[in-house]
């Protein structure tokens, strides 16, 4: 009974997901152009025609469509179905982690915040203002939700997370961008302090071992090099499901 309430839950969290996924699709698509995210209504950029319901199903439409347009036949993104089904995995990760709580409907909104700003990033190289800023205001009305020792740590991450990538930006002479540090504060207001301490080793550790992939299998050069916010959008979203045993595993290792 236990197993048939979590794969329904599972299956409720995933179609959430991928309807939630549909809109961040128009957000990663209409923010960095400065566009409306409600007008014009949805429609094939090709040939300008008006979708209908039917046309926006998330995922199903594209397979169906076999990832063309139904009016033009121009091709599809496979961007658009990707994002869908990720933001769904995600709602799952999160459901099968924190189940029916405050922190799952944290911690969707959190990962629907960190799959926009983690694609706009790679897409276009912009982390929008519009998204972070209100994304970090969210963060401090949960974390105050659970009360005023979590409200804190809040604040010390959202402080640290900045701090630290303003620090950067200063030494390196811009070898960041200003949207680390904004992302990083949205990131610590979600996340804590402690949170946002481990979080940040490990986007370093993921964003050295893929720099080290592009350069020595795939030849890439400096230039190629992925901008930061996804490391730091995927090593949020490891601390959301394993934060605790993360740190539990580093205290016992280094434990006298």
């Amino acid at each position: 009974m236990l197993l048939m309430s979590n794969i329904l839950f599972s299956v409720f969290n995933f179609i959430l997901g991928a309807v939630i996924g549909s809109f961040l699709n128009v957000l990663i698509y209409r923010i960095p152009k400065n566009g409306s995210i409600l007008k014009p209504p949805s429609h094939c950029p090709v040939c300008g025609h008006r979708l209908k319901w039917y046309d926006m199903v998330p995922i199903f439409s594209y397979i169906f469509l076999k990832g063309k347009c139904r009016y033009c036949g121009a091709k599809i993104s496979a961007r658009y179905p990707l994002i869908e089904a990720l933001t769904g995995f995600a709602f799952v990760g999160v459901g099968l982690r924190y189940g029916w709580s405050l922190q799952f409907f944290e911690y969707i909104t959190f990962s629907a915040l960190l799959i926009t700003v983690a694609f706009t990033d790679i897409f276009d190289g912009v982390v929008p203002d519009i998204v972070v800023i209100p994304g970090a205001t969210m963060g401090l009305v949960f974390s105050l939700l659970r009360g005023k020792a979590i409200f804190l740590s809040s604040i010390y991450g959202m402080l640290f997370l900045f701090g630290f990538f303003v620090l950067v930006i200063l030494i390196t002479r811009g070898g960041m961008g200003e949207g680390d540090a904004t992302f990083g504060a949205m990131i610590g207001a979600f996340l804590g302090f402690k949170f946002s301490v481990a979080m940040l080793v490990i986007a370093f550790i993921i964003g050295a071992i893929v720099g080290i992939l592009l350069i020595t299998v795939f030849k890439k050069k400096g230039e190629d090099a992925i901008p930061f916010g996804p490391y730091l959008a995927l090593s949020a979203y490891i601390m959301v499901l394993f934060g605790y045993k993360i740190l539990l595993f580093y205290f016992k290792l280094f434990a006298f």
